[in-house]
């Protein structure tokens, strides 16, 4: 059985930690793919404000293009939206190209098998 897979992606406006290229071209790849995905200014600020939109994001299969893994899921627990490990997956733009990231998010026709 095969499930709408959604991609999220995080600007990460606030924090600063992630190389502006690798946002950009990560960025403009997905816009240029054609497939749907959200793009959010800044996971940590959702999270510390606690965005009932996280709850939502977490509530499915998501693949999510952001920093490190473990801050990634850490963020969603402490906003009472705790990621299902078995139906998300997360890609580091902080230690992976972006051509990686991409590569990633863009495997398939933007599914993903359950």
């Amino acid at each position: 059985m095969r499930t709408e897979r959604r991609i999220v992606y995080c600007n990460c406006s606030f924090a600063r930690v992630l190389a502006p290229e690798v946002k950009s071209k990560v960025l403009e790849g997905l816009a240029a793919s054609g497939v749907a995905f959200d793009a959010v200014p800044d996971l940590c600020e959702m999270s510390a404000k606690k965005d009932p939109a996280l709850v939502q994001i977490a509530a499915g299969d998501v693949a999510i293009a952001a920093c490190f893994p473990r801050a990634v899921r850490w963020l969603f627990s402490a906003a009472g939206a705790p990621l299902d490990s078995e139906r998300s997956q997360i890609f580091n733009m902080r230690s992976e190209t972006a051509d990686a990231v991409l590569g990633s998010l863009l495997r398939d026709d933007g599914t993903i098998t359950t």
